[in-house]
């Protein structure tokens, strides 16, 4: 049908985390990772810009498409006003923004695309969700685990962790296949990206 139209593709990446060296390598910074991983394989160079309050870059993705990069510097619990500022300078829709980001609901080893959805208890994801003012825009949740003990402070701790050895060497495989997931959903659309990359399995379990 003429009137159907196909959700508009990605453009803007955003990985959530906390800033400074403090939180480097945590679980809750995995958002920051495959940003940076993407301006390495992209050759798309960040750098900070207040007027958006984050690490910001543009530049063009694997099929020549224009893309561009965003890491939050305002702490997790705000990361949508940093986002907001982005959309609303590069006029963007809230369907064109991906967001990556830590999920203790998945293990590690696992990754779940969605097109829409709820913060599912992540801050940085109320904050998105508040800022830009509805829940359809698409996210890549990258499994964390969930902590062994139960508590506010255990949750805390165990997000403001680092990986275990295993963990690592497993997260460097899903880091590689956040990347393609993102490729895919950029040059394809991010249902074709959920249909090949949601049931993949790097746990070993």
């Amino acid at each position: 049908m003429a009137d159907a139209v196909s959700p508009a593709l990605p453009c803007l990446i955003v990985g959530l985390g906390n800033p400074g060296d403090k939180y480097a390598g945590t679980r809750h910074n995995i958002g920051f990772e495959v940003i940076d991983r993407l301006s390495k394989s992209w050759a798309v160079s960040l750098k900070e810009e207040r007027r958006f309050q984050g690490e910001y870059g543009a530049g063009f993705g694997p099929t020549r498409q224009k893309v561009y990069l965003l890491k939050p510097l305002t702490y997790m619990n705000r990361s949508g006003q940093s986002m907001r500022a982005v959309l609303d300078w590069l006029k963007l829709e809230p369907s064109q923004v991906l967001v990556v980001y830590d999920d203790m609901d998945l293990p590690v080893g696992r990754l779940r695309l969605r097109l829409s959805g709820s913060a599912g208890g992540h801050n940085g994801m109320k904050s998105a969700i508040a800022h830009l003012g509805t829940q359809e825009f698409p996210r890549l949740r990258i499994g964390i685990g969930a902590s062994d003990r139960t508590g506010d402070q255990a949750v805390v701790s165990h997000v403001l962790g680092n990986f275990s050895k295993a963990e690592r060497s497993t997260l460097d495989g899903v880091v590689d296949t956040t990347l393609r997931t993102i490729e895919k959903a950029l040059t394809d659309g991010v249902e074709k990206a959920m249909s090949l990359y949601n049931s993949v399995d790097l746990s070993g379990g």
